[in-house]
């Protein structure tokens, strides 16, 4: 089995995946003129709104779900994979890939919000639905909504698992059994209670894990500030084979770069839009603007503070294509979590272990449940399309079931296989997603230059004025139908 799912990962995360993702971040950076630079103050700005209704979730609790989702065991072992297999200079091009794909994020979450719509009371959107409202093709909605499911509801989640369970074996020897029983508990506990538990779970966990995790990284950056140059030096050199070292695997130094970097920032794969599309906004735009800055978040703090812990303290090695070692600090030591937990010992001896297997147990929890509640949302959309009703209780129960089943065998599985099978449900999902993408730039840009006008005339945010029509945005539903209420209420005040 494993033969062939490695077998099907080459296929899907060829040099074509690599490439396609480089050009779409470029592409989109460059239409949307570099948002990502131009508007970081609003970015942040809005990013502390607590906007919400009864069918949504506040701005925060959506950027808390996104995160959720983005910071994980990418930010941890995967951060330690890309070095490990494509050397330091990996982590300058997981830097560039997230430059670059949170103009990505901002075009797939701005059509997430503008395209979504109220279903079982509750906002639901994300590629399916713009795929098939933007796009008039609602069989590659569907296809994105199979896929999804799919790589949500039985690949990805057991990634997350694995490695819960891997760092909780090192740090406090439980059988791996143990751990898939008491995650699958908790889990069922949120996931059964819907994207608002989730999101009221999410806000409070993932702001106070990233800034313990933040926290410690600097204190260690700071401790050993002498070395931070070198280390920067290092991964430069390295990006582009200047490092004689590390100058006969560049071409694995981009690819696990970007590989790694697109599974941890999800820039491109269509899971931010789902939870962007649950938000409560004034203007589809908004929730373009909070997951460009999550993108941010999620790279260029969180990994960077791993790369930075790892690189810092020497706790790495490199492999070599042959099957050696480029560089070995670790004889014997498997890549992963394993690589940042030694980092921590060698600074705090005998506390590593622990807390990193505390962050990762939270980090990788969470992102479990935005897993879950992507799953859901093109559940929901599948039913809705083929059986034309709302899902039920029983499709929902055996999603969750699976989900937790999942979660389960991902703690007893090989890390490298569980690793393996994330990778094509990423790979699946970001190829059908961003060819989507390329053909509807138009609606994500009229929304971009509609909230940018209104802004600088003045408008608060509070005022705030969409109307899809007079932009030709068509299949708008949701906004339409608020912008028509919104003037026959300004009317009857008049």
């Amino acid at each position: 089995m494993e033969n062939i799912v490695n077998a099907i990962n080459d296929i899907v995360w060829s040099n074509y995946l690599v490439g396609l993702f480089l050009v779409a971040g470029i592409y989109f950076s460059i239409r949307t003129r570099f948002i990502q630079i131009r508007q970081v103050k609003e970015m942040s700005r809005l990013a502390i709104s607590r906007d919400k209704s009864e069918k949504g979730i506040s701005s925060f609790q959506s950027l808390s779900v996104s995160l959720a989702g983005r910071i994980g065991t990418g930010n941890i072992a995967g951060v330690a994979t890309a070095i490990a297999l494509g050397g330091p200079g990996a982590i300058f091009w997981m830097w560039l890939i997230a430059f670059l794909g949170a103009g990505t994020a901002f075009v797939e979450s701005t059509l997430g919000q503008l395209y979504k719509v109220e279903q079982d009371g509750q906002y639901r959107g994300g590629p399916a639905y713009y795929i098939e409202k933007g796009l008039n093709q609602k069989w590659f909605g569907l296809l994105f909504a199979f896929a999804t499911l799919i790589a949500m509801g039985l690949l990805l989640p057991g990634v997350q698992s694995n490695s819960i369970s891997n760092s909780m074996q090192t740090a406090f020897n439980l059988e791996a059994s143990t751990v898939g029983l008491l995650l699958a508990l908790i889990l069922g506990l949120i996931i059964f209670g819907g994207i608002r538990r989730i999101g009221v779970v999410a806000e409070i966990i993932v702001p106070f894990m990233g800034l313990a995790y933040i926290i410690m990284a600097v204190i260690i950056i700071l401790f050993n500030i002498d070395k931070l140059p070198g280390v920067v030096a290092l991964i430069f050199r390295s990006a582009f084979g200047s490092e004689q070292a590390f100058a006969g695997i560049i071409g694995l130094t981009i690819s696990w770069g970007v590989k790694r970097g697109v599974y941890s920032n999800e820039a491109g794969r269509g899971t931010g839009p789902q939870s962007a599309a649950a938000a409560e906004s004034k203007h589809p735009a908004e929730q373009g603007f909070l997951q460009s800055f999550s993108v941010y978040i999620d790279t260029l703090v969180v990994c960077s503070a791993t790369a930075f812990m790892i690189l810092i303290c020497q706790t790495y090695n490199v492999v070599s294509p042959d099957g050696g070692f480029i560089v070995e600090f670790l004889p014997g030591v498997e890549y992963g979590a394993s690589f940042t937990q030694l980092a921590i010992d060698s600074f705090i001896p005998g506390f590593g272990k622990s807390f990193v297997a505390i962050a990762l147990f939270f980090f990788a929890f969470t992102s479990a449940m935005a897993s879950y509640y992507i799953a859901e949302t093109n559940l929901s959309y599948l039913s809705k399309k083929i059986f034309n009703k709302e899902v039920g209780k029983l499709p929902l129960t055996i999603l969750r079931i699976v989900i937790l089943s999942t979660v389960y065998f991902g703690c007893v599985r090989k890390a490298g296989l569980a690793w393996t099978m994330g990778d094509i449900g990423v790979g699946i999902t970001a190829w059908i997603n961003i060819i989507a993408l390329f053909f509807m730039t138009k609606p994500a840009l009229a929304c971009l230059k509609d909230y940018e006008s209104q802004r600088k005339a003045g408008v608060a945010r509070e005022d705030l004025v969409f109307n899809p029509k007079a932009l030709g945005i068509n299949n708008a539903d949701f906004w339409e139908n608020r912008y028509l209420e919104k003037t026959k209420l300004t009317k009857k005040s008049v």
